[in-house]
């Protein structure tokens, strides 16, 4: 023990620190072997990686204001599982479903007395869209009269003859010829009756046709056989119409046709079933899903590819005929890797970064990914995501911006 040691226990002990011998001279004796000045610089390192440290984590992080939110219109979505060779992306086009319009037109030459349904307008199945006037109709109803006044009189008489034939008051050729005209007549008015139906009546407007009534007989009204809206309208009061035409359309959109063009090379992969994911340019935000039911067995002449059709579900009728946009088909099954759009990886201090949400309400984190393939605007995600992860699949570039301006900001303050 130096007596520079001993001097030191002594003040430990007259202080009442009663402190083992050899713990505080290790310690003592350490910090005597360190240079002047040592010590404090290892605290000063120290607190300087802590410090790099936060501010790498503040470099990768952003946090954004309500107003920002809003303002940037991000979309978060969850990475799809599979291979940038398991989907196949074709133009696609939006249409009605053929099995869901109905063509309205009357059955004989008509003049329109009042359009019902204007173009838009919701139509409830057996709803008028169309009141005319059809002389040929007001004929075939005065021969349905006719047919029917005749059926109630020989009917009547053939119920007479038989109550006499049996009290054998009246004669057999009697009964036999009232029972002929009696079918006659019932021909005759089913005849009439079919003709009317023929013209697009229904049994009970048949049955409810009477002489004399404040409708006249060649009142001819259209009605809907499907619940839809008025797509098209061809027609105006005072118009003459023939059976050839059909002006009304009334149409169905709560499911429409997804109409795909495919190319020669894509031929092998495609299949009856698989399941189609359609982006439309008019809506970015949305995804609808939808099954193939139908592929061609010719090629287009002229443009040399193969159309293909789906069938989407048109939620909140968002859906338009004539829509553009992109429809993913699965042809394959996927691998265990994230796909991801191209657009929702950027490059951040070069390195490719994808945007997750944090922890806290307009939060977000760049994290660093491992590339894979590419196809079709989307790439496979090697390492830093997994499939199923939240990510931001539309605003990343503005995100980027948004840090990056920030970061620069941070600099130049300090």
């Amino acid at each position: 023990m130096t007596i520079r040691q001993t001097h030191l226990y002594i003040l430990l002990m007259l202080g009442g620190l009663a402190l083992p011998i050899g713990a505080p001279l290790a310690a003592e004796e350490d910090h005597a072997a360190e240079p002047a000045g040592e010590h404090e610089r290892h605290v000063e390192e120290g607190a300087h990686k802590e410090a790099d440290g936060e501010e790498k984590h503040k470099e990768n992080a952003v946090h954004l204001s309500e107003a920002q939110h809003k303002r940037l219109n991000l979309k978060v979505e969850k990475a799809e599982r599979g291979s940038a060779e398991a989907v196949v992306r074709l133009p696609a086009t939006l249409d009605f479903d053929a099995d869901r319009i109905a063509r309205i037109g009357p059955r004989l030459r008509a003049k329109v007395v009042e359009v019902v349904k204007d173009l838009g307008a919701p139509v409830r199945a057996g709803e008028p869209v169309l009141i005319m006037d059809s002389v040929a109709l007001g004929k075939a109803k005065a021969q349905y009269l006719t047919a029917r006044a005749r059926f109630n009189t020989e009917q009547a008489n053939y119920n007479r003859e038989q109550e006499l034939a049996a009290q054998e008051i009246s004669s057999e050729a009697a009964l036999l010829e009232a029972r002929a005209r009696y079918r006659q007549a019932r021909a005759e008015l089913e005849a009439a009756a079919e003709e009317l139906r023929l013209y697009g009546l229904s049994r009970e407007a048949v049955k409810a046709i009477e002489a004399g009534g404040k409708t006249p007989l060649s009142r001819y009204v259209l009605t809907s056989p499907i619940d839809g809206v008025v797509q098209q309208r061809d027609v105006a009061p005072g118009q003459t119409v023939g059976p050839e035409a059909t002006p009304i359309h009334v149409v169905d959109d709560s499911r429409m046709w997804v109409m795909i063009q495919a190319y020669e090379r894509h031929i092998p992969a495609l299949a009856d079933g698989q399941q189609v994911h359609l982006r439309l340019r008019a809506l970015p935000d949305e995804t609808f899903e939808g099954r193939v039911d139908w592929i061609s067995r010719a090629l287009d002449r002229d443009s040399r590819t193969l159309d293909l059709r789906a069938t989407v579900d048109n939620r909140d009728h968002l859906l338009r005929a004539g829509m553009f946009g992109t429809a993913s088909i699965h042809v394959a099954e996927g691998g265990e890797t994230a796909l991801v759009p191209v657009d929702a990886v950027q490059r951040i201090e070069d390195k490719p970064m994808v945007f997750v949400p944090g922890d806290e309400p307009g939060a977000y984190r760049a994290v660093p990914v491992v590339l894979g393939e590419e196809s079709g605007g989307q790439v496979e995600v090697i390492a830093g995501l997994h499939p199923g992860e939240a990510l931001v699949v539309a605003g990343a570039f503005d995100l980027k911006s948004v840090m990056t301006a920030g970061g620069r900001s941070a600099a130049h303050n300090h």
